[in-house]
């Protein structure tokens, strides 16, 4: 499973680079992705919802960063 690690990284240009890394990626792929608290983790799982991609877990790391799991779908 591919992680695409965005801490560090402000909005929009998060979601611009999860965008790009999951054009290497198969419909149906699974990714993690890591966000920092805040603007990201709120954005970037909803717009990347909103594309249609499936969700499937989202959790706060010891370290105070979120782990997003994601399976890409498109149609």
């Amino acid at each position: 499973m591919q992680v695409i690690d965005l801490r560090g990284v402000s909005c929009p240009t998060n979601f611009v680079k999860v965008k790009l890394a999951l054009e290497e990626l198969e419909n149906g792929d699974q990714t993690t992705i890591l966000l920092d608290d805040g603007e990201a983790v709120k954005n970037v799982p909803r717009s990347l919802k909103a594309e249609g991609h499936k969700l499937l877990a989202l959790k706060q790391a010891e370290e105070g960063h979120y782990v997003l799991e994601l399976e890409k779908f498109e149609e």
